[in-house]
């Protein structure tokens, strides 16, 4: 373990409710400076690890150091530190946005000037400045977001605990957050996500935890996840002619198995260099267009529910988990 390079550091890390083990013994460290994705079913485990780190619950046993303060002993210290920006709304609907930013800064002690200063800086990277005067109960949920995360700023943590951050949110106000996350973490602020959104963990983290259970499945990077997925090749190939070629392909060397889906088929197959040319072959002798083709891979979803439905499969030491 390195606790140079790691800015959150967390052995053993156990929590009980009377009889019930909520986190069993989880083991981690994030890199400083990298956006870290903690995902998990329902009930794994997700919300008590990030309570225990953030100071709202204590562990039952086990150990996390923050930026090297311990979680335990030096509470105070990595208040100053770190930031939560929760699913649900932390803004106040009866305040202006301004005023919002502004008793943020108040309550971490950011001094008078400052407060003024970086309060204008965030509203107009959100682009809320024109609204700063407006109460926040006729803000929508994809702009009370984006206040969420400037309050949160405006002390500047070194560290963003960012929950569910597009949750309910239209296409646009997502993709905006997820924007601003890229370009904050640019900036060198270090993010501990969690997302039901698997595509979202997918385009931002660099490295993914999965929890399941209380326990830590593995962590490593979404490409690497969804290689220990990948069990067979996959072709996927559209046809310019609505009839059903399904037998006739099934028929073709390295075929193992076809699913027609749409106007579509999955050739599930041996070795996609080889099959290419036959496809080709094929539809030519069949006078047919290729209209589309791809080789398919495994999602992060795909890896997900396996690594969560089939904990035998990964039960093995993972080098990356520090």
């Amino acid at each position: 373990m390195n606790l140079l390079e790691n800015i959150i550091d967390v052995m053993n890390l156990t929590k009980y409710y009377r009889k019930l083990l909520a986190v069993d013994r989880v083991n981690f460290g994030v890199k400083k400076g990298e956006i870290f994705g903690f995902l998990g079913p329902n009930g794994a485990g997700k919300t008590t690890t990030i309570n225990m780190l953030t100071g709202v619950t204590k562990p039952s046993s086990g150990k996390a150091h923050i930026a090297g303060y311990d979680i335990t002993k030096q509470p105070k210290k990595i208040k100053e530190l770190i930031g939560v920006v929760p699913d649900a709304s932390g803004v106040y609907d009866e305040l202006t946005a301004k005023d919002n930013v502004i008793f943020c800064a108040k309550i971490h002690g950011v001094s008078a000037e400052k407060r003024e200063t970086r309060s204008k800086e965030l509203l107009e990277l959100f682009n809320l400045y024109d609204r700063r005067n407006e109460r926040v109960g006729n803000f929508s949920r994809g702009m009370k977001k984006r206040l969420m995360i400037a309050a949160t700023l405006v002390y500047e943590p070194k560290i963003i605990f960012l929950d569910e951050p597009t949750a309910g949110l239209d296409v646009q106000s997502s993709r905006q957050i997820r924007n601003l996350v890229k370009e904050m973490n640019k900036n060198g602020i270090t993010f501990f996500l969690t997302t039901h959104y698997i595509e979202e963990a997918d385009q931002l983290c660099q490295r993914i935890a999965i929890i399941n259970k209380g326990k830590i499945v593995t962590i490593d990077t979404p490409e690497k996840l969804k290689e220990m997925t990948q069990t067979e090749n996959v072709i996927e190939i559209s046809l310019d002619k609505a009839e059903d070629f399904s037998k006739k392909l099934s028929e073709l060397k390295h075929v193992k198995n076809i699913v027609r889906i749409a106007d579509k088929y999955r050739l599930y197959i041996e070795d996609p260099s080889e099959m290419l040319p036959l496809l080709v072959e094929f539809a030519n002798q069949n006078h047919l267009k290729i209209t589309s083709i791809k080789t398919l891979r495994p999602t992060l979803e795909d890896a997900f529910v396996r690594l969560t439905c089939e904990p035998s499969a990964i039960e093995k030491d993972n080098p990356n988990m520090y």
